[in-house]
């Protein structure tokens, strides 16, 4: 007897009621079990790919026009046809690491750290540091970034979201979970900005740069709309103070690791 003749849940061995009962009652797999042919693949084309693209579509359109009542729909649990944020946050980091290659070669976050490396070695031209070394550390930090994108963007993540939970204290009082899902979106939103921003940065090389400014400002928008009915100004200012701690402790843990790797290349 074979997968389809069977009256038996092909993954389980659970009884079906028949080619009606579309799932089986114990694991859940769609019932009754097809064979693998042309239609089956094209089905399975059909619902994997273009209705998760419909999905991201519909998404990424509601966080840019609509963010702070999209984020609010996803943690109140009205999600149906949403992309779950982390897979959504991948995906853009994706996005933006394939659009970095086409336009700018891979350099995903280059201009900005070498404009970060230049200020470090003008605020460091009295001391003992020697410029060419200090160039390779950056070179080698930037290197990493662009080849760990996507990790290195989660592991801002838990940062941020401790940020933005200590700023807005009982405020909404979302829990920390919560606050990584919020995260998450506003991070998608700068990816957003950020692939739009990366073919204007041939002709505009400090594109990326203001594009960090105004992806700071949407992410703000997005959150006093999200705290809506909670004064606007209020929300400003805790999200600006959120965001100022996060690009604080990232300058810093940014200088360390230069400087740690400065350390090894002066062994050399």
């Amino acid at each position: 007897m074979t997968i389809l003749e069977s009256g038996l849940c092909a993954n389980c061995d659970q009884a079906v009621l028949g080619p009606a009962q579309k799932f089986c009652p114990a694991c859940g797999q769609p019932t009754p079990a097809h064979r693998i042919d042309w239609h089956f693949l094209g089905h399975e084309l059909e619902h994997s790919v273009l209705h998760m693209d419909r999905g991201i579509l519909y998404s990424l359109k509601g966080l840019m026009l609509r963010p702070g009542h999209l984020i609010r729909d996803y943690i109140e649990g009205r999600r149906g046809g949403q992309v779950k944020p982390l897979m959504l946050l991948m995906i853009m980091a994706a996005v933006v690491v394939l659009a970095s290659k086409f336009f700018l070669q891979g350099d995903v976050v280059g201009s900005m750290m070498s404009a970060g490396g230049a200020g470090t070695a003008k605020a460091n031209a009295g001391a003992q540091v020697d410029p060419a070394l200090m160039a390779k550390a950056i070179a080698a930090a930037t290197d990493w970034t662009n080849h760990h994108f996507a990790a290195f963007t989660l592991l801002l993540l838990p940062l941020e979201a401790l940020a933005l939970k200590l700023s807005f204290h009982r405020q909404g009082n979302p829990n920390y979970p919560e606050w990584l899902v919020i995260t998450a979106f506003l991070t998608v939103q700068t990816f957003v900005l950020w692939t739009l921003a990366v073919p204007l940065q041939r002709w505009f090389p400090q594109a990326l740069l203001w594009v960090v400014w105004l992806a700071l400002a949407y992410s703000v928008f997005s959150l006093a709309q999200f705290f809506h009915p909670y004064p606007r100004w209020k929300s400003t200012l805790r999200a600006l103070l959120g965001f100022g701690v996060v690009m604080l402790a990232s300058f810093v843990l940014t200088m360390v690791v230069a400087f740690v790797v400065y350390a090894r290349l002066q062994q050399v």
